[in-house]
């Protein structure tokens, strides 16, 4: 089960009351610097602008691919542990708006995990330390330290307590 806390709303859909939640000031300027961020080849560059001006907690030595997209409304409560790799055009999410509700939620990523291309992480979950996550995946759920998910819908292909993934 996600950690998320819900918020319900009355009359319009959620996403019309998102700057009761959210400056519109903090969403534009969040946005600019998660662009540039995407955009950019250098990785110290990228995390200083995750860590100094987004505010997320991101270890030493985590990666992020090209293109990945992390919560612009919220990115605070994203939390990546060190030598982490986020991969290709991955999202990760800290909130959702829906139509009678919108959800907050941590997305806590732990340390030597490797989250696949195209991924996208759903506000409140917890990925464990060295977990793997399949390309193309929806973690729409808690993920074992160890554990090597993928899927939509997720699903574990093989436990944390099997032999690490050799090649042949």
């Amino acid at each position: 089960m996600r950690k998320i806390t819900r918020y319900p709303v009355e009359g319009h859909n959620s996403l019309w009351y998102i700057y009761r939640t959210v400056s519109p000031w903090k969403g534009v300027r969040n946005f600019i610097f998660i662009q540039i961020a995407r955009y950019c080849p250098i990785l110290p560059l990228k995390n200083w602008i995750y860590r100094r001006i987004l505010g997320m907690k991101v270890g030493k030595h985590t990666a992020f691919g090209l293109m990945a997209m992390v919560d612009v409304f919220f990115p605070e409560k994203i939390s990546i542990g060190e030598n982490s790799v986020i991969g290709y055009n991955t999202t990760i999410l800290a909130h959702e708006y829906l139509i009678k509700e919108y959800r907050l939620g941590e997305v806590i990523i732990g340390e030597n995990v490797l989250i696949g291309a195209n991924t996208t992480i759903l506000p409140g979950v917890t990925i464990g330390d060295g977990a793997v996550v399949a390309a193309g995946s929806v973690v729409h759920k808690d993920v074992a330290a160890g554990s090597f998910v993928g899927g939509n819908p997720l699903r574990e292909l093989r436990p944390a307590s099997a032999e690490p993934y050799e090649e042949e």
